[in-house]
Order: C-alpha cells, then sequence, then structure tokens
C-alpha cells in the first residue's frame, strides 16, 4: 500500500462533444476526492473543423489518419480549445486545474509509428518511458489537477497525436510503483454489459477469470475488447483497480470494477 491515491479519469469523445454532459461530468469530478488526473479525447469537433476547411477526415478501423493538415487541425482542437475550456470550467468549479499536451513539462514524449500495413502520419506510440511521473507527482503534490489532451512529441520538435486510452493506461501504469492508482473510464454507458441492447445488465465485477470465460461466451465482443484488454494490461502492470461506467455517474454504485483476483 502506498500513501498517496491517485484516480486517473478519461473521457471519450461522445461526452466531449455534449456541451452540457461535459458541464455536469466536470462538476461531479470536482467533488471526486483526492488527487486525480483527467485525460480527454478529441471528439468529433475537428473533423467538424475539417470539413469547414474543405478537407476530408481519414479513418482506418477507427483510428485517426493525420497528415501535416489534420496534425495542425487537431493540435488546435485538443491542445487549444477543447482542453482550455476544460481547464477553465475546472477553475470556475473551484479545481487548480493545469493543461498539458504531452510536449508542455515533457510529460509524455512518444514515437512516431512506423508504417506497416497503414501509414498513418503523424501518430504517437508510447513506450515504458513515455510518462514523465515525477512531474506528475509533483503537480498533484502541489494540490494540481494535470489535465492532459491527446497530443504527445518526440523529443524532436514533432507534435503527435495519439490515443487517449492509451494516454490513460500509461500514466496509471507509470504512477503504479509510487501510488495506489485507480483508472476509470468514463464514457457513455453504464459499465460492461451483458446485454448490449440493455443498459442496466451491468457486470458489477470482473477478474481475469471471469473476463476469459465472458470473452468466450462473446458477451465482451466488438469495441468493448480492446477497452478490457487495455484494462487487463494496466492491473497487470500494477495499477489497483480498473472502472468502466458512465461519465455522469462516476459517484454511483452503477459500473464495472475490474480487478485481476
Amino acid at each position: 500500500m502506498h500513501n498517496l491515491a491517485v484516480t486517473v479519469y478519461k473521457i471519450g469523445g461522445g461526452i466531449i462533444d455534449d456541451a452540457a454532459e461535459l458541464a455536469r461530468f466536470l462538476g461531479l469530478l470536482a467533488q471526486a476526492p483526492g488527487p486525480k488526473i483527467l485525460v480527454h479525447g478529441g471528439g468529433k469537433g475537428a473533423s467538424a473543423m475539417m470539413r469547414e476547411l474543405g478537407l476530408t477526415p481519414t479513418m482506418v478501423n477507427g483510428r485517426r489518419v493525420t497528415d501535416a493538415a489534420t496534425l495542425d487541425i487537431v493540435v488546435m482542437f485538443y491542445a487549444g480549445k477543447t482542453n482550455k475550456e476544460v481547464v477553465a470550467t475546472l477553475q470556475r468549479l473551484g479545481v487548480n486545474a493545469l493543461g498539458l499536451s504531452g510536449a508542455d513539462g515533457n510529460v509524455i514524449r512518444g514515437t512516431k509509428r512506423p508504417v506497416k500495413d497503414v501509414d498513418f502520419g503523424f501518430v504517437g506510440d508510447l513506450t515504458a518511458a513515455s510518462v514523465n511521473k515525477d512531474l506528475i507527482l509533483r503537480l498533484l503534490q502541489a494540490g494540481i489537477t494535470p489535465v492532459l489532451c491527446p497530443i504527445i512529441h518526440d523529443g524532436q520538435g514533432q507534435l503527435l497525436n495519439t490515443n487517449a486510452d492509451t494516454i490513460a493506461s500509461a500514466v496509471a501504469v507509470a504512477l503504479a510503483p509510487v501510488a495506489d492508482v485507480t483508472l476509470h473510464y468514463c464514457f457513455e454507458k453504464n459499465g460492461v454489459l451483458r446485454d448490449v441492447n440493455d443498459d442496466n445488465s451491468v457486470i458489477p465485477e470482473i477478474d481475469a477469470a471471469h473476463y476469459e470465460t465472458l470473452k468466450a461466451q462473446g458477451i465482451i465482443a466488438d469495441g468493448m475488447l480492446p477497452k478490457l484488454e487495455n484494462a487487463f494490461a494496466a492491473l497487470h502492470q500494477g495499477v489497483r483497480q480498473v472502472v468502466i461506467g458512465h461519465a455522469l455517474n462516476i459517484n454511483s454504485e452503477l459500473r464495472t470494477v475490474l480487478c485481476l483476483n
């Protein structure tokens, strides 16, 4: 057990895109006790801005291809508009938040994704040494809530667009040796559902063995699979607990808690 307990919250695009829901989520986050970190995704705003400028967004397997023009827009939208609006709202709610891209304070440094079947362009991958946990700890100890956007850098002056789920998991894993870390994925569902058509069929707790059973039965499939794969990878690397639930129920018992046993 560590003296410091930290919760890493990750919010996805569905919440970012809805101003009213985002405001409600941030209100709940402000009331959540203890040191916390917020990692936010991008939402659809960058794609809308691209279309207004006559550019066509390109997605492959749900992931954005980021050419130079796209990178300019996602940096402006994610690290600029979205990040600063979130920070300003948290300040209004009494949370001393600091918005950061990976380049700020060298908080997250990665590498440009190598070209294999697809050239994703200026997209970043993380390594075990990507997260500057010392800086994050100093901020938390100073009573500051870091708000991380999905833009990192490569240390050579190049910004890179990066998956927010991956950033949240990497930050949680980096802090695990020095803190009791809970990773909280907040999205539009109440948790992991036994029946995808029934929002109340939440499975309250899943350990590693139960996960394999649910996967074999096809209950966990499609988009939930990579989320849970990442979650259990984080647990195996020292994160104490992973919670998956609705962004507007972060203090509720209606959620799924993942643990190793």
